[in-house]
């Protein structure tokens, strides 16, 4: 009885390292701490600004996929990704297509 209960403990204590946990923390607070400062400090013009804000949201998510909801470990890693990449596909084609559609949405009377 004890030994499966700790071959099933095994299998969930597949998780990062501290070091792992304290990069993706260290991460995270850099890829905050750069778009405020920009913010603060005018340093970019607003569509600059708009830009560096969405691509460090996109590195923040990144990380938090990779550092601390462990994307690559398991099994299914492989899947998982694709999975991921698929919906983000998806997900991109519905936005893309939605700003293109109200863009050229004019009707001439």
């Amino acid at each position: 009885m004890s030994q499966s209960k700790a071959g099933s403990h095994d299998a969930h204590a597949s998780h990062g390292s501290l070091k792992s946990y304290i990069l993706g923390f260290g991460l995270s607070i850099v890829l905050t701490i750069i778009p405020l400062i920009t913010v603060m400090n005018h340093l970019l013009s607003k569509t600059g600004t708009l830009v560096l804000i969405l691509v460090m949201a996109v590195l923040q998510f990144a990380v938090q996929l990779f550092f601390f909801m462990h994307l690559k470990e398991g099994e299914n890693a492989r899947w998982n990704i694709m999975a991921l990449i698929f919906g983000l596909v998806i997900l991109l084609t519905i936005v893309a297509g939605s700003i293109w559609i109200m863009t050229y949405n004019t009707v001439a009377h």
